[in-house]
């Protein structure tokens, strides 16, 4: 183990981090002032219904236009719920798919925020999502698209796109019950060690935060998250690959072109194949208001 330790202490540098540097250019006042005014009721929606408030939040976001959208400024609609047959509430005419669609009109925006809690819990076609942890975000968006909630091809890469750049998952981690928190485990056994593109990495076992991570290894929480390109309370899953030393610039020669799954973002993409965002926009010929849409090939050197 020391010897491990040795090479990653020589393979350690510092390094800026672009996902920092953009996040902090591409965050929307309206998008923070938005969620500034809706996180408590997510969170207290999570508690309720065990829909993760990182995921009501961003559908609101991208369906409302961060409340600025037509539906939402006159009827109060922030998910584009349309009133479907069982709807007897207030209803709105609006363009959508086709022309003069039936939209269901709201007095509040909480009722709006009820209501979509709701129709998720209530509708068959979205138990499948409850199976799933609250804190699992990603697992959320793509089953929202898999279930047909939006036609948008790119739906579950927009919401994970809007969590991963606002860190809306810190709220979902306040939404849960006592029971759902994770106690960690009492005996602390090292991680197994792993080397691809000429990159060291481990894989994060249940438990695992940035801290024992970076005890383990000598290396600060600071430079972990330049390293992964993530900030210090990102939300760690089991089996997420976590790099011990700063990513390439291109993928291996074996690797030369990437064809996008559901809700795949290109921060996942880059953990795949160790590339820097950075490069991995660059090489694309992309800006940071790029999202992924499923089947999309991407460059990767």
């Amino acid at each position: 183990m020391n010897f491990k330790r040795s090479i990653l202490f020589l393979l350690v540098a510092v390094s800026l981090s672009f996902v920092e540097v953009l996040n902090a250019q591409n965050k929307n006042r309206l998008y923070m002032k938005y969620i500034d005014t809706y996180k408590d009721l997510a969170i207290s929606h999570q508690k309720k219904y065990k829909i993760p408030a990182s995921i009501t939040l961003a559908q609101g976001l991208l369906e409302s236009g961060a409340g600025m959208g037509t539906l939402a400024r006159k009827s109060n609609n922030h998910f584009g719920i349309k009133c479907h047959n069982k709807w007897t509430g207030a209803r709105v005419y609006h363009d959508d798919d086709a022309k003069g669609e039936c939209f269901r009109k709201y007095r509040h925006p909480q009722e709006s925020y009820e209501d979509h809690s709701l129709f998720l819990t209530r509708n068959m076609r979205y138990a499948q999502l409850f199976e799933l942890k609250s804190t699992d975000y990603k697992g959320w968006a793509r089953g929202l698209q898999r279930c047909g909630y939006a036609t948008d091809k790119a739906y579950a890469s927009k919401l994970i796109q809007i969590i991963e750049l606002y860190e809306l998952y810190q709220y979902d981690r306040k939404g849960r019950s006592s029971q759902e928190i994770p106690k960690l485990p009492k005996g602390y056994i090292p991680h197994q060690v792993y080397r691809s593109s000429g990159l060291y990495y481990i894989e994060v076992r249940p438990g695992d935060n940035l801290k024992n991570i970076g005890n383990e290894f000598g290396i600060s929480v600071r430079k972990l998250c330049r390293y992964n390109e993530i900030p210090k309370d990102y939300p760690l899953d089991p089996g997420m690959v976590i790099y011990l030393e700063k990513k390439n610039r291109k993928a291996d020669k074996a690797y030369t072109k990437h064809v996008v799954s559901a809700g795949q973002s290109m921060h996942d993409i880059s953990q795949i194949y160790g590339i820097r965002m950075k490069y991995l926009y660059k090489m694309n010929g992309k800006d940071g208001d790029y999202v992924p849409s499923e089947g999309d090939v991407l460059i990767l050197r």
